[in-house]
Formats: structure tokens, sequence, C-alpha cells
């Protein structure tokens, strides 16, 4: 999903001179000291989506989200330390002469409340805009500007408009400063957000005074706000989730990896390859043979998908004496394929752990939001960070787990007895020679000399 409001600029408009100056005088009274915890409170609450749970390190509020909370600011904000609201302190405490022209302005600004405007009529250069509100059906007639370029049929406007004394009955409004572009099917999402909420505090409170879309609006008109900001943050996670990462040679990298322990190797090769998803690859061991002494032959399986022409690699299967390796393109195939694996092969399975998670990148929103899904490229060292920190958790725990393959016996206490320290060591060394960095990278991503050393056995020269 892509937001209209991350393409395009938005809404600014500017408001009527003396207007404009009525909100300047609004925002210096918010600024005095004695206010300075309920303004914080108040662009807190508006923006609450952004302070919580670290989302502000990942995307911050548009300029037209700060500016529309700070005019439920100036405008909605009711002091939780009894002081008057910002327009009742101008309007009825007289500390200096206000124009009467800039003084019409408060009253409609104490009625005014954000909404979601449609518009209601086709545009023509120059002519006014008749806009429609989403809630409760009321028109508004407001001037054009030029930022009637980047809007078109269906498009709403999250935004603030008021009427100025006199004019309630003729519709004429004014714009009090910025709005939000969005999509029918984004400004569909966030009423049906904010009407969830909505009836979640009426049933929470008992009370159904929030009837009256202006009534609701007027005291939650921020609400609006939060719906846009989750509209924006499941835009992120769509993007990150879209994401295609790729090797240097532009191959699908397999990043999502899973781990198990087997003890049934013919099996295992029946019931693989009669996976019709799969096809068997033939890979030399790297030892320069099939297999190791004593130990069974090593089987690969891959799956391909068509990209472009060709047919890519999206998932590998390894299959040595005792362990099978699972290497997909996403964790979404990973899961399909450890279903397949387990109504397969059940109980014969032993899992040891897995890696969903790329290389971490720092993106720029830009890039989240661009028209076409993302492609990154991994490079060796991150590839070869990434799967040692997987097979250093895995292995080193392996250690200390029960083994068929050693009679049940941890490969720890295995290796401390004169019998089966040699079986230890073949395993630890099968390890070694099928490790997934070598195929990728040329060079094994886990140390097998610490495994050695983990479970008491000689270190071998590298």
């Amino acid at each position: 999903m892509k937001l209209a409001s991350e393409r395009a600029a938005g809404l600014w408009a500017s408001p009527p001179p003396s207007l404009e100056a009525v909100l300047a005088r609004l925002e210096a009274l918010s600024l005095r000291p004695d206010f300075a915890l309920q303004r914080e409170t108040a662009l807190a609450r508006a923006l609450r989506p952004y302070l919580g749970n670290g989302a502000g390190r990942i995307v911050a509020p548009l300029a037209q989200e700060t500016e529309l909370a700070g005019l439920f600011l100036l405008c909605d904000f009711y002091p939780e330390d009894g002081q008057l609201t910002l327009i009742e302190q101008l309007r009825d405490v007289i500390t200096e002469h206000i124009p009467n022209e800039e003084r019409a302005w408060l009253d409609p600004l104490k009625r005014s409340s954000m909404d979601l405007l449609a518009l209601a009529s086709p545009l023509k250069p120059g002519d006014a805009l008749t806009l429609r509100s989403v809630g409760d059906g009321t028109l508004w007639v407001l001037p054009a500007g030029d930022f009637v370029t980047d809007l078109s049929a269906g498009h709403v406007l999250l935004t603030r408009v008021i009427r100025a004394s006199g004019e309630e009955e003729s519709g004429k409004a004014v714009w009090v400063g910025c709005g939000l572009v969005l999509s029918p099917a984004d400004a569909e999402s966030v009423l049906t957000m904010t009407a969830e909420w909505r009836r979640e505090i009426e049933m929470s409170s008992g009370s159904f005074a929030l009837g009256e879309w202006r009534e609701f609006t007027k005291r939650f008109g921020y609400m609006l706000l939060w719906a846009f900001a989750q509209l924006r943050m499941d835009a992120l996670v769509d993007a990150v989730g879209h994401i295609r990462y790729r090797c240097p040679d532009g191959r699908p990298y397999l990043y999502a990896v899973a781990l198990y322990d087997h003890h049934e190797h013919r099996l295992f090769v029946d019931r693989l390859s009669e996976m019709q998803e799969l096809e068997p690859e033939k890979r030399v061991d790297r030892a320069g043979g099939q297999s190791a002494a004593g130990l069974s032959p090593v089987h690969v399986w891959v799956q391909r998908a068509a990209e472009g022409a060709v047919a890519a690699i999206v998932a590998r299967l390894t299959l040595t004496s005792s362990q099978l390796i699972v290497e997909c393109d996403s964790p979404e195939r990973l899961d399909l394929i450890k279903h397949r694996l387990a109504a397969s092969l059940g109980f014969s399975l032993h899992f040891r752990g897995e890696i969903l998670q790329p290389p971490v990148r720092q993106l720029s929103v830009a890039e989240l939001m661009a028209e076409e899904s993302l492609t990154l490229a991994v490079t060796q060292e991150e590839d070869r960070a990434l799967l040692n920190r997987f097979l250093e958790k895995a292995y080193l725990e392996w250690s200390d787990q029960p083994h068929l393959a050693l009679g049940g016996q941890t490969p720890r206490h295995a290796a401390a007895t004169a019998q089966m320290r040699g079986q230890v060591g073949a395993l630890i060394d099968e390890m070694a020679r099928h490790d997934p960095g070598l195929l990728r990278t040329g060079r094994t991503a886990f140390d097998y000399n610490r495994l050695r050393a983990h479970v008491g056995l000689d270190e071998v020269p590298g």
C-alpha cells in the first residue's frame, strides 16, 4: 500500500491575514512557561503513534501532521490543570488590544474541528472547491489554490476549515492551514479506524454523547491523525515485507535458513525426492568426493521460480548424513517448506534453529515509499556475518543436546569417551564441509574449531 500523501506534497493553503494573525497570537500564548506542560501534553496526544514503541525512530510525522497537531492544541485542547483554553484566554482575558477583524475569528475557531472532506464537484481551473464532510455531509465552499493540481476525483482531505462570522448560511469557508491528501481507500480506512475507537469510547464511558460527528471531532479529532499515522506505519511494514534481497550477481538471496538434525537418511532421500516442487542438484563434496568415509552421501534439492526470462533458485535443501539445511528467499517460503517437511517426515525431524531476518539496513522513507519494490544487494561480508550469528548459536547449543547418531548422548559427553570421540569429530567435520557459507562465498561462515574446543576435541589446522 502506498499512501497518496507520501507521493504528493499535500495541501498548503494560507489563511486570510487576520486569521493568520490570530493563530500567531494563540501560538505565542501556548509558548508561555506556565503553559509549557499543557502544550507538551496536547502535542504528545495528537502525535502519540510516533512517540510510542519507538516508531519515531523509523518514520517522522509529516509537516502537515505536525501543523494539524498544532491546530488541535490551539483550537481544541482543554488544559488539564484548570487553565482556560488558549482561545478563552485570548478572548476573555484582556491584556492587549486585539483588532475586531482578528477577534471575529475566535468563536469560529472555537467551533472548528478536524474533518475528512471529499470533493463534491468536478475540479475546474479558477473555480472554488465544493467539499463534503465524510462524517456528516456538511458542504463547504472553499477557495482553490495551486494545490488543486494534486487532487482528482475521489480524493479526500484530512484538514481543518472554518466559516467566518456571518457566513454560516452561505457555506463559504476558509482554510485554517494545511491538509493531507488521501486516496479513497485510505480515507475509508481512516474513517473505519476512528469509528471503532469512537464506539469503544462510548461503550467504556456509557455515554453516547459522541453520536454527533462535530461533537466527536471537536473532542477527539486527533484520532483522525492517529488513524492516518497507523496507515503510514502499515504502509512501511508492507514496503519492508516486499523488499527483494539479491546476491551481488543478481541471484535471489536465501537469507531465511532452518537447521534440522535427523537419523533416517534413506527415508529423507526418498521423501524429498517425491516432492514435485523440488529438483535434485548434484554438488561435489568440498573434500573431493560425494561423502566422507563412513558417512552417507550428500544430496541437494532446489526449488526454482520464474524471474523474468529465467528460473531462479529460491530455495535449497542440503541433506547430509546427520543434518538437513533449508535455505529460502523469504520467511513465507521457508514456512511453507517447513510445513511440507513436517507433514512428510514428522518426528524424524529435530529442529535446531532458524534465522528469518535479512541483514539490517538503514533505509530512508523515500526508499520504502518508492513506487517499485525495493531491491537490495547483500554483500558477502553481510551474508557471512548473518550466517555466523545463526550457526554460532545453533552449533554451540547442539553440543549439549542428545543426538541419535551418538546413541542419545550429547556430543560433549560422547567426546569425553575414547569409543565415540572419533564419531563426534566426524560429525563436526561433515558440518564444516557443508557449511552454508562455502557455497555462497567460498568460505565457511563459522569457525568449527570453536565447536571442537567446546566439546573437548583437538583443533584441526585450517
